[in-house]
């Protein structure tokens, strides 16, 4: 029997929570093309997230439920006690405030929401945090802005190891690249935690077109107007647009953007019989790694698109999770 299965269930607070991908990866307990990803010893305590959209997602497929409440709101000191705090923060706000020395800032509203995770590390003083950010964050500022959010874990009292993670390289059909940031209370902790390798057969990933629908190929519905083509043709050399997946490859990023996706934008589409079409939701979810159970219907297309495209895969969460599951067994 697998030592985990004797564990306590080590309690996780959610912020930023979505419509549950990293919540989904880090509980376990789910299929993704037909392979199980077992149940990790986490349980999600607490959750919440500012759009209503997400929050209808995620309370429909969950048995506990996220709050709908934006970050700033929250009381650190009222928060339930946790071992492993959440956190996939808003990233597109940072700058480098013109002081000696040089400080973290922000340019808007968002960019104050790392902070708010950084304030309930400090109250709360998990033994855990992950926090996942695109990998933009790396080279933000010149470079200067990374090192000085990995400073201010630290200074509440974080040691940190930090990874870029290529989702295609971990079973699921999606080049996706994400920066994930593991930060432990204890030094033990930090010293035995090693990330996730690659865990592709053979270098073998999976491929775009096991996650297509057939049905949707059938579908005028999904299909782009001549029109749309007509004008992206006109400018496709100059702008150097219209993603046409190869199907024997995993899906390039995909974004929220989905829902407005245009033949003159960055985001993934098909070409299906010489005409182009774009990806369905549930077809965006599979992409993500969200088993087939997910529920997604109960809000618009729209909506489901945006939730799935600002998601964590929850199968790279999954093993994230079992990483970490890995040190507890040790103590």
């Amino acid at each position: 029997m697998d030592q985990a299965t004797n564990l306590e269930k080590i309690k996780v607070a959610s912020l930023f929570c979505g419509c549950g991908g990293m919540d989904l990866g880090i509980q376990g307990d789910f299929n993704f093309l037909e392979k199980q990803y077992p149940q990790l010893p986490f349980e999600v305590v607490y959750a919440a997230d500012n759009d209503s959209y997400a929050t209808q997602i995620y309370n429909s497929n969950f048995s506990h439920k996220c709050e709908l409440k934006d970050v700033r709101d929250i009381v650190a000191s009222e928060l339930p006690d946790h071992d492993i705090l959440l956190g996939g923060f808003p990233c597109q706000s940072f700058s480098i405030i013109a002081q000696n020395p040089p400080r973290l800032g922000y340019k808007d509203e968002r960019g104050k929401l790392f902070f708010e995770m950084v304030k309930v590390l400090k109250e709360k003083q998990p033994r855990f945090f992950i926090g996942e950010n695109v990998k933009g964050l790396l080279s933000a500022n010149g470079g200067k802005a990374f090192p000085m959010i990995v400073k201010e874990f630290e200074n509440v009292g974080y040691h940190i190891h930090y990874r870029l993670l290529n989702s295609s390289e971990f079973g699921i059909p999606q080049k996706r690249e994400r920066v994930f940031i593991v930060g432990f209370r204890d030094f033990d902790d930090y010293f035995n935690f090693r990330f996730p390798l690659p865990n592709t057969l053979n270098g073998s990933k999976i491929k775009l077109k096991q996650v297509i629908d057939k049905k949707a190929n059938k579908d005028d519905k999904w299909f782009f107007s001549q029109k749309a083509v007509d004008g992206m043709l006109r400018v496709r050399e100059k702008m150097n647009k219209g993603r046409v997946q190869d199907l024997e490859q995993p899906c390039n990023t995909i974004s929220s953007h989905l829902a407005k996706v245009s033949l003159n934008g960055t985001d993934p589409v098909l070409m299906i019989d010489e005409r182009y079409r774009r990806l369905t939701p549930r077809e965006a979810a599979r992409i993500q790694s969200f088993p087939e159970s997910f529920r997604l219907d109960i809000v618009s297309e729209n909506r489901q698109y945006r939730a799935i495209g600002n998601a964590v895969p929850p199968v790279l969460m999954w093993h994230v999770a079992n990483a970490l599951r890995k040190i507890l067994v040790l103590f």
